[in-house]
């Protein structure tokens, strides 16, 4: 287990998982990019501190998914970014915003750009402070 998993498990962590969210937005540094939207997958990984007992079957006591995709969303759309890095920033950007979250890693890739390539893309990792 990595030290920052080791952690993570001592300060009562919990991951909220993204996966292969698929987005229409307005993305790339060339021309044609820039007129037609073009797929996206964004992948996020959410380290979250646990607020209330760990048992707790209430909503109010975790990060709710539905709310990390709809930022998510909002943000790949909200206009044209030329790179996906910069987008990538600002998800992680506003993922740390709620206090509850420690650390992010996100992973957006193109899969419609090289055709002899399944995707590619970026990952980062951004904790607080």
């Amino acid at each position: 287990m990595s030290t920052e998993a080791l952690s993570f498990a001592k300060q009562g962590v919990r991951h909220v998982l993204v996966r292969e969210l698929e987005i229409n937005t307005i993305i790339g540094i060339h021309d044609y990019e820039k007129r037609a939207p073009q797929r996206i997958h964004v992948w996020a990984d959410l380290a979250v501190r646990e607020a209330g007992p760990v048992t707790s079957d209430r909503l109010e006591d975790v990060l709710d998914y539905a709310e990390v995709v709809r930022r998510i969303e909002d943000r790949a759309k909200a206009g044209h970014v030329n790179l996906l890095e910069t987008l990538a920033e600002r998800l992680a950007a506003d993922c740390l915003a709620d206090e509850r979250v420690l650390a992010v890693r996100i992973r957006i890739e193109k899969p419609d750009v090289i055709p002899n390539a399944r995707a590619v893309g970026i990952e980062i990792h951004r904790s607080r402070g």
